[in-house]
């Protein structure tokens, strides 16, 4: 839970008044109250009442609590409350107190995490499809550092297998001045790559690594399939297998998997193992370093891994809950109305070096989060790399490089969240509700992997934000102190959105 959320101290508070557990939610129109809750409704048969009955005791208890001013009965049973300006304030004072800080969780057991993302074959530099990966992973490990986790992310890649090799095989054709083979890889990155006689498999994880740091996703540490490999022997004892058609298989389907799976194949297939194998060795590596919890981030078309690694864990006799598996769907790109493709064996792909240079990092960070992993993004990146207010990304970072605009003009001016002595602007209670939404969205962004909640809740405090300052005056205004406190606010909360995503918060545009 986060460590100042004083809109569930407040529930808390008056379930405890009430005798039973209710939650307070925020009204879409203000005109129905600051917060309301249903607890009437859901408690009016245990408690073998009328549930307009129970909303009268319950409003009776909330109206003798300092924070509220009033409260009303709607509808069936509905408690509408209305708050104080003296308790909008404090709430003000602790957001501003907490800095950045606000919303971050402090977790009864803080657990140790590793995130695996992007772990793309080195075939080629990152695509934008592969960038979606590592948008959506690393900024799920940001709110779980944020929640109070520890959390370590890891590239896991294979320098061996059949893909390296029609892409080693694609290089050395160029070197020979040839064409690549039909099922080889294409682009001018293979040309490039074949002007040096190296192996080009380090060259292009070193440019992978780069374009990930450009990217803002930074790895802690990188894992190599021959390596783990090379360990395969100390597990397979410990997987249930049989013999079948010269092959080994592992009796997964008996673990919770749809089907049973190759893992060392037939003298007539090679006899080498499958990546299904290196999937073991990893699975109990990963555990064995001591994580308590291992995040895998794959593209929808692994859909059936998830058991896969269930089953595995059960095998292998750890708890399966302490592995996760993300899934998201594809990335579409459109300019001009048409789609771009992305193969990156044809050469007609887009990597994300280039989006970045068309769109900026801010924008690719945003736009490859801000929709939920189960949807299909489709990007106008006409739109993403336009400057106005029209492109969401902007509009959000518009309104922090204001708001610090606002602050260096106010150099040397007091700044104070206890409440001025003329009423609140409605202009200002709803902001301030605004910001004391964040501790929730962000544990619920956490807790469902969902961190595409996190833009649109910018977005609103954004929207927020600019209503009140079209309204109002901050500078010069009879309670330009305590603006200059809700400012701030807006300020930390607004970077702090911006940060979980992965994108800068500028002081100047």
């Amino acid at each position: 839970m986060p460590a100042a959320d004083p809109v569930a101290r407040l529930a808390a508070e008056l379930s405890e008044a009430v005798g039973a557990p209710l939650e307070l939610e925020r009204p879409s129109d203000p005109a129905h109250g600051d917060y309301a809750t249903n607890a009437a409704l859901r408690l009016a048969p245990a408690r073998q009442q009328a549930p307009r009955e129970l909303a009268e005791e319950i409003a009776a208890v909330a109206t003798a609590l300092p924070a509220v001013e009033r409260a009303e009965i709607a509808g069936p049973g509905f408690v509408n409350l209305w708050l104080t300006d003296a308790w909008l304030a404090d709430a003000l004072g602790e957001i501003v107190e907490r800095g950045r800080d606000f919303g971050a969780g402090e977790p009864e057991s803080r657990e140790r995490i590793q995130v695996e993302m992007v772990s793309a074959n080195p075939t080629g530099p990152i695509t934008v499809a592969s960038a979606r990966n590592g948008a959506y992973g690393d900024s799920v490990a940001r709110l779980l550092e944020f929640a109070g986790h520890q959390v370590e992310r890891e590239y896991y890649y294979n320098d061996s297998g059949t893909q390296m090799g029609k892409f080693r095989a694609s290089v050395e054709a160029r070197r020979r001045g040839e064409e690549p083979p039909e099922d080889g890889y294409r682009g001018e990155y293979v040309d490039e790559l074949a002007a040096s006689d190296d192996d080009p498999v380090p060259r292009m994880l070193e440019q992978i690594e780069r374009t990930l740091d450009r990217f803002r996703v930074h790895f802690d540490t990188w894992a190599l399939q021959s390596r783990l490999e090379g360990r395969l022997d100390e597990f397979l004892p410990r997987i249930d297998t049989y013999e079948k058609d010269g092959a080994v298989w592992a009796r997964s389907s008996k673990y919770g998997d749809e089907d049973d799976r190759v893992l060392i194949r037939s003298p007539e297939q090679g006899g080498g193992p499958t990546y299904r194998a290196a999937d073991v060795v990893y699975l109990a590596d990963k555990l064995e370093r001591g994580f308590d919890r291992a995040i895998y981030v794959l593209g929808a078309d692994h859909h059936g891994t998830r058991n896969w690694y269930a089953a595995v864990a059960r095998m292998l006799g750890y708890d399966p809950e302490r592995i996760e598996v993300l899934l998201y769907q594809l990335v579409h790109l459109t300019s001009g109305g048409q789609q771009r493709k992305m193969s990156k064996r044809r050469g007609d792909v887009v990597f994300l070096d280039e989006f970045m240079d068309e769109v900026g990092v801010d924008a690719a960070r945003w736009y490859l989060v801000n929709r939920g992993p189960d949807q299909t993004i489709e990007i106008d990146v006409d739109l993403a790399a336009e400057r106005s207010q029209k492109n969401p990304v902007y509009y959000v970072q518009y309104a922090h490089a204001r708001i610090a605009g606002i602050l260096r003009n106010a150099v040397g001016e007091a700044s104070s969240a206890s409440a001025p002595s003329q009423p609140l602007e409605p202009e200002e209670r709803e902001l301030i509700k605004r910001l004391l939404e964040f501790p929730v969205v962000a544990v619920e962004a956490t807790e469902r992997r969902g961190p595409q909640a996190i833009p649109v809740y910018a977005i609103r405090v954004a929207d927020d934000f600019h209503r009140f300052y079209h309204e109002h005056r901050v500078l010069g205004s009879e309670t330009e102190a305590f603006r200059l406190a809700l400012v701030r606010a807006v300020q930390n909360v607004i970077a702090r959105s911006l940060d979980l995503v992965g994108v800068e918060a500028p002081d100047r545009m």
